[in-house]
């Protein structure tokens, strides 16, 4: 690799933040005109960036109501933002690229492995068209299947409007609604909790995983990311669908009661969406949604959080701990050391990030007398922008500036990734391995 490739790619991460970043900004200057909005009135600066950065990140937090503030053309431009959000940032240049029929430089195609997530430059073309197939027909097959109850509920207009922003935002993990009670209206309505959920699972799974599903009929030839992905999206979903079942009551008859059931184990991985006002739920219920907030998505999708993916590689070096085996094994590979140590490093940073932002927030906002909530009312938003999620306890619509401004920072870190936040600090050229060994000694631990 020439120096002006090694200089490229360590360039990355800080145009990937940029890129975003200058997203997020025009979006907020749209936003702040008044013609976006219901009133004829502009949109101060703070608000307008705060939905702003919550649809470029696909989080779904908001400080005004997205059906009540912002008139058509401002739901579209918020679409249009979880579009290009959910798809990462470099899906504009590269459609352009594409479209004019550009060839692609070494530049382009770093920063797609690094949007990607992938491990190798070759193949980011092909892949990145994939991903435009993929999310067109899921989002197609979504907008029919929603168009099916929307259109007779709500006439053609309005039916087609609500299927296709509702579609977008399911798939991108996004979490924005036109009912300004997210999906309450339609606890005892399995058909539409059922789209939306396969939708967020969907968006949720990764495009990797995806299209190496599309590639190969049987799992075992599925690469080692694309297991663990499927497997611990399944546990995560059947265990917290059991633990809900046995702990809500949610649903006037069965078959509503199960959609429910198995809506609340979806939405927390990181939708945003609800059914029942979280406000309502147990302790233990709370406790078990900041979890599955916190793990969120897999890696290379639409979703954000801590992922499927670094909890597997996690659990897998546990286990070979347990055996006594000093390589984390699976599946007849060995997991990198490197990959486990970044697993971990991520851990303690959500965790760092999330106890700091609560303690700030802790100091300005006040907690309501609601239900006998306490600090989780607070917790519970911080992991949900963290984990880009968009569920909320009510704290959003009564942020202070102060508020506003952590919950905005907290969002982009997580839809951006802290390793791209760290990569994109740290001067990379000057990294170098040391050529020596200092005396090993033990530490008493535990």
């Amino acid at each position: 690799m020439s120096y002006l490739d090694r200089d490229v790619f360590f360039k990355a991460p800080q145009q990937i933040l940029l890129g975003f970043a200058g997203i997020i900004l025009a979006g907020t200057f749209i936003l702040m005109l008044p013609f976006v909005t219901r009133s004829g009135h502009s949109t101060n600066f703070l608000d307008a960036l705060f939905t702003a950065t919550s649809a470029v990140c696909v989080t779904g937090l908001t400080t005004v109501s997205t059906i009540g503030h912002w008139n058509m053309f401002g739901q579209a431009v918020i679409l249009l933002m979880i579009e290009i959000g959910g798809l990462g940032f470099m899906s504009l240049p590269f459609l352009y690229f594409t479209l004019t029929k550009r060839k692609i430089n070494l530049s382009m195609r770093m920063i797609l492995k690094d949007t990607l997530n992938t491990f190798d430059i070759s193949g980011t073309v092909s892949l990145m068209l994939a991903i435009f197939r993929i999310a067109f027909i899921i989002q197609f097959l979504g907008f029919l299947l929603l168009s099916v109850d929307f259109i007779p509920r709500y006439g053609w207009e309005k039916g087609l409007w609500y299927s296709f922003f509702h579609a977008v935002s399911s798939f991108c993990n996004a979490g924005f609604d036109l009912f300004d009670n997210s999906l309450i209206s339609f606890q005892n309505d399995p058909w539409i909790l059922m789209v939306i959920s396969f939708l967020i699972i969907a968006g949720g799974l990764g495009f990797i995983v995806w299209q190496d599903l599309l590639k190969n009929k049987t799992l075992r030839k599925l690469r080692l990311h694309s297991q663990i992905t499927l497997k611990v999206t399944g546990l995560l979903l059947v265990l917290s669908s059991i633990f809900f079942f046995f702990t809500n009551t949610v649903g006037s008859n069965p078959l509503s009661r199960l959609s429910n059931v198995f809506f609340l184990a979806v939405t927390p991985r990181t939708a945003g969406f609800f059914s029942i006002d979280y406000a309502t739920m147990s302790h233990a219920g709370l406790v078990l949604t900041m979890i599955l907030m916190f793990i969120g998505g897999s890696s290379g999708s639409t979703a954000g959080g801590f992922k499927t993916t670094t909890l597997g590689i996690i659990l897998i070096k546990l286990y070979s701990v347990i055996r006594g085996r000093s390589k984390a094994q699976y599946k007849g590979r060995t997991i990198k050391e490197n990959t486990i140590s970044q697993a971990f490093m991520l851990f303690f940073i959500f965790l760092i990030m999330i106890i700091s932002s609560t303690m700030i927030l802790s100091v300005t906002e006040t907690i309501p007398n609601v239900d006998q909530l306490g600090l989780e009312y607070i917790v519970f938003e911080v992991i949900s922008a963290m984990g880009t999620v968009g569920l909320s306890l009510g704290l959003s619509a009564h942020l202070t500036w102060i508020g506003k401004l952590v919950l905005i920072f907290l969002m982009f870190i997580g839809r951006v990734g802290i390793l791209t936040m760290i990569f994109s600090t740290i001067n990379q050229t000057h990294k170098r391995e040391t050529n020596y060994k200092y005396p090993e000694e033990n530490v008493i631990i535990g």
